[in-house]
């Protein structure tokens, strides 16, 4: 990207990064982590047109979301009480806040840690 004069990244944490979860220390730490290389990076190399973000997404629609809850219906029904919206994201919501954030149009946003959670982190 230094070559070709600059370009976009967007780093992938999670509500864990930023709120923490019990029993959960290391994939917290690790989330957290990714927010502050997020931070560092845009620092080094903002100067060589390279921006860099992170999104925070909180609970996804998945494969293994369904397979966690198939034998708890109430660990769903908890996550959508968790969010004001009412409802667990979309895969979909996600990939198009990254599309968002990767063009030029997109340009003086950099650092960021952006939250796509439903409010999920805030309550």
């Amino acid at each position: 990207m230094i070559k070709t004069g600059g370009g976009a990244i967007v780093n992938a944490s999670s509500a864990a990064g930023v709120i923490g979860i019990p029993q959960q220390s290391v994939y917290s730490s690790s989330k957290h982590a990714v927010l502050g290389m997020t931070k560092s990076a845009t620092l080094e190399y903002a100067t060589y047109g390279i921006r860099i973000n992170a999104i925070v997404p909180g609970v996804i629609e998945t494969e293994m979301l369904k397979r966690v809850s198939e034998d708890n219906k109430q660990l769903i029904k908890n996550i959508k009480l968790r969010t004001p919206i009412g409802r667990i994201e979309d895969p979909q919501e996600i990939a198009n806040t990254v599309v968002w954030l990767l063009p030029d149009k997109a340009s003086f946003v950099l650092g960021h840690t952006l939250l796509i959670d439903g409010v999920l982190v805030s309550r």
